[in-house]
C-alpha cells in the first residue's frame, strides 16, 4: 500500500507561484509514475502532468505547458508540482495520484482511473 498527502496549496493571485508536494509512505516510491491532476467546481476531473519513475521523463496537459514543472526526489518520496503564472482558470483541486503498472501506451498514465494510488487533493485558489 502507498499513501498519499498533498500539501502547499492556498489563496494567490493571478501571476504568482505555487508549490505543490505529494509525499508518499508505504513503499519505496521510486517504483511508481505519479501524476497530478486536477478537478474546477463543476468540471471533470484533467489530468495536468505525469513523470516517470525515475524523472527521466514528464508529460503535461498543452495548458500548463511552460507555466508548470513536475518534478520527483525518491531519497524524500516526494513529487512535486512547481505553478508559476497561476492563472484563476487553474483554480482547482489538486489531485496526486501513482502507480506501478507499465503501460506499453503512455496514454494511459492520462486517465485517472488507471493509478492505484490517490491523495485527498489539495485546494488551490487563484484571483484575478
Amino acid at each position: 500500500q502507498v499513501q498519499l498527502v498533498e500539501s502547499g496549496g492556498g489563496l494567490v493571485q493571478a501571476g504568482a507561484s505555487l508549490r505543490l508536494s505529494c509525499a508518499a509512505s508505504g513503499r519505496t516510491f521510486s517504483g511508481y509514475v505519479v501524476a497530478w491532476f486536477r478537478q474546477a467546481p463543476g468540471k471533470e476531473r484533467e489530468f495536468v502532468a505525469h513523470i516517470s519513475r525515475i524523472g527521466g521523463s514528464t508529460y503535461y496537459v498543452d495548458s500548463v505547458k511552460g507555466r508548470f514543472t513536475i518534478s520527483r526526489d525518491n531519497a524524500k518520496n516526494t513529487v512535486y508540482l512547481q505553478m508559476n503564472s497561476l492563472k484563476p482558470e487553474d483554480t482547482a483541486v489538486y489531485y496526486c495520484a501513482a502507480t506501478p503498472r507499465y503501460y506499453s501506451d503512455s496514454n494511459n498514465y492520462i486517465d485517472y482511473n488507471n493509478y492505484d494510488y490517490r491523495g485527498q487533493g489539495t485546494q488551490v485558489t487563484v484571483s484575478s
